[in-house]
């Protein structure tokens, strides 16, 4: 694994834990002593997101999570938290045994996760999501899933 602060591909894992889907790996590197995590994932079936342009690309956790993580910068909402939802969403949909999904199913997916965690978040998400243009359209939002 190449260290993120000096890229070196010299490290020890110093602990090593199971999570759910995941398994979260402690590393050092022997050349700088930078200390990072990475996290190890069962490849799942190959999901092709339909964007709403028209074009096709591969489904990426790691988009997903950063996605998440930009509607959560600055809220109270862990990054295991942020993981569990990703985990979450990316079982929905293999289980939806799809090999082409919409991107209107994830984003549907993840404003559920964020309605949940964390209400500031969910907002944020949603204004790039639906792409909403006017202050009324936020509070319609608001008031739907109130109701």
């Amino acid at each position: 694994m190449m260290c993120p602060h000096c890229k070196s591909d010299n490290d020890k894992v110093i602990e090593t834990r199971t999570s759910g889907d995941s398994i979260r790996r402690r590393r050092e590197c022997q050349d700088c002593s930078y200390r990072f995590t990475t996290y190890e994932y069962i490849e799942k079936g190959a999901i092709t997101i339909a964007k709403r342009d028209g074009r096709r690309e591969p489904f990426k956790r790691e988009k997903l999570i950063s996605g998440i993580r930009i509607a959560c910068a600055k809220r109270p909402v862990s990054s295991e938290k942020i993981e569990e939802m990703a985990t979450d969403i990316e079982n929905e949909l293999v289980q939806m045994g799809n090999a082409e999904i919409s991107y209107a199913t994830v984003g549907d997916l993840v404003m559920k996760k964020l309605f949940k965690a964390d209400s500031v978040a969910y907002v944020r998400f949603a204004s790039v999501y639906k792409e909403f243009r006017e202050v009324g359209e936020f509070v319609k939002l608001v008031m739907e899933d109130k109701g």
